[in-house]
């Protein structure tokens, strides 16, 4: 199904983790010292939750609790909210060495849905050796979240209001400009004290909250997409508190805040390269199942060049006539989110080959809820809304975009359409008071690992490239590959220099590049490897 725009970063993995989370009863302990603000000051000693772990439901392998934290960090004592939190325990209790704490990105990724959905893509050293504990941030999911309407029904009116993907025509542009303004509106209505009170800096102190409150003297932490800009907020306003930092697939600090100034030309997704990478990622796509047989990718007609056209006439056709409800924008958002795992470019290339036949492809099943209470909690708009845009500028005009989209178009085509309305529901969302604007060069206590993907449909490599010359002390690993995050497209390579990496710190040697186990529309088969001209970590992938 087409996913919602403003959730860019993370849609592509939306259909790969079904959503989950749970709420338990927790109380509060003073432990240690308390958090700082956006610009480093220090805020009022705020006491640390009480995790009062059980296990999610009967039998699950999953802890779960709720933690209760500040709505304010400078007014500890006045509202308080919820988070959702979950916790896998080590697999080999004896050699445990902490916690290790995720978060799997969006804004908006509910981690008490996509940890436990995607734990065994973690590394298995990792697993065994640390507890793995994720939350729903604040404002999304099971935590105290955005909600601005008053029913599912509501909701579910205000989404059809507006074109499936993007807009493609001037009432189309118009609809969906008019249903954002709607949404703002609503939310500033609903709760504008939540509302001011959800940007990266608070969730980077609840996260600090949250380390203290398994007792960890420094943290431990993966983050992937925008869990990248959450661990370098955290990484700068609590330096000496970083143990171990792996950042994959990265958004450039300095993109995100648009260089710490709020007159913003480009859109965030722009100024990150979100659409040349995905046009890049697309033509891969589109060349390796032009080589492949049709037994391995539907959609290939032959040859690379052959395959790119059909790809072209199919989305001219679309323009013209849509198959029942798969619209032209639609189809070019189903591809730029179907590019994010490699394991699913199969899949993807079968609906494109059932709309070239002219039939509307079936929706792809989710996978089992992971052992949980609550297998769908809201995820609307508004929650990725209520970070993205209140952290990240954006042009203020609702009538650039269209500009925007057409500059877009001409360096990325069909992607660079989705990306540039992907934000345009920010162009009239208020800014935080409380966004992190740098710097983001504060010396940790520990190096930083960063991994970047050279085909990543959302963030482009460069990005990699970027957080490790803004940090102060970060290596960069290059994942040779496909797809949003190396985590969720796994490289033995990658992943047994991220256990060394966590277990004992040792970086991988400067330059070090690994290849995925599986490339595309392959048999599995041995791969891997570390491009440093030391010795090979091959692996057969079963």
């Amino acid at each position: 199904m087409p996913v919602h725009p403003l959730r860019g970063l993370i849609a592509g993995r939306r259909h790969h983790a079904a959503v989950v989370a749970t709420v338990m009863a927790c109380s509060t302990v003073l432990t240690g010292q308390g958090p700082v603000t956006a610009d480093g000051a220090p805020t009022p000693s705020v006491p640390a939750p009480r995790l009062d772990w059980r296990p999610c439901i009967q039998g699950s392998p999953f802890d779960c609790a709720t933690a209760k934290v500040p709505l304010d960090y400078k007014s500890p004592g006045a509202r308080t909210i919820d988070l959702a939190v979950v916790r896998r325990k080590a697999t080999a209790p004896g050699r445990r060495i902490g916690t290790l704490f995720f978060n799997p990105g969006g804004p908006g990724g509910p981690g008490t849905v996509q940890m436990p959905q995607n734990y065994e893509f973690f590394p298995r050293e990792v697993r065994e050796r640390f507890d793995i504990v994720s939350w729903d941030p604040r404002g999304i999911g099971s935590s105290t979240a955005v909600n601005c309407f008053a029913s599912p029904e509501e909701a579910a009116d205000w989404n059809a209001s507006k074109a499936a993907g993007f807009p493609v025509d001037e009432k189309e542009r118009t609809d969906f400009i008019a249903a954002y303004k709607d949404l703002v509106q609503r939310c500033q209505q609903k709760d504008p004290e939540l509302l001011s009170h959800v940007s990266t800096a608070d969730t980077a102190r609840d996260l600090d909250q949250l380390r203290r409150s398994v007792g960890e003297p420094q943290l431990n932490y993966y983050g992937i997409s925008y869990g990248t800009i959450l661990g370098a907020t955290y990484a700068n306003l609590f330096p000496g508190k970083v143990r171990a930092m792996t950042l994959d697939s990265n958004i450039g600090p300095r993109a995100w805040t648009n260089d710490a100034s709020d007159d913003a030309r480009l859109t965030t997704f722009l100024r990150v390269g979100s659409d040349r990478s995905a046009a890049a990622t697309l033509d891969k796509f589109l060349d390796l199942c032009g080589s492949a047989t049709t037994a391995r990718c539907a959609f290939s007609a032959g040859t690379p060049k052959a395959t790119r056209d059909k790809f072209d006439q199919l989305t001219q056709r679309l323009r013209k006539k849509p198959v029942d409800t798969w619209t032209y924008a639609r189809t070019v958002a189903d591809v730029v989110n179907g590019l994010y795992i490699v394991s699913g470019w199969a899949d993807l290339a079968g609906r494109l080959e059932d709309l070239w036949q002219g039939r509307a492809p079936e929706q792809a099943a989710f996978p089992p809820a992971p052992p949980v209470p609550d297998p769908n909690p809201y995820l609307g708009e508004e929650q990725a809304a209520a970070v993205l845009c209140g952290d990240s500028p954006n042009p203020r005009d609702p009538g650039a975009y269209h500009a925007l989209e057409e500059a877009s178009a001409a360096r990325a085509g069909d992607a660079g359409r989705f990306w540039t309305w992907a934000a345009a529901g920010c162009a009239t969302w208020p800014a935080s008071p409380d966004r992190y604007l740098g710097p983001w060069n504060k010396p940790t206590a520990n190096p930083v690992l960063v991994v970047g993907t050279a085909y990543d449909p959302s963030t482009a490599y460069p990005n990699s490239q970027a957080m490790v010359e803004e940090l102060a002390d970060a290596r960069l690993l290059t994942n040779e590959g496909y797809g949003h995050t190396a985590l969720l497209n796994p490289s033995s390579c990658i992943q047994e220099h991220e256990s060394r990496y966590f277990i004992d710190g040792t970086l991988p040697p400067v330059g070090t590049k690994c290849r995925q186990d599986t490339p595309p529309f392959s048999a599995p088969k041995p791969s891997g490897g570390v491009a440093t001209g030391g010795g090979g970590m091959a692996r057969i992938i079963s």
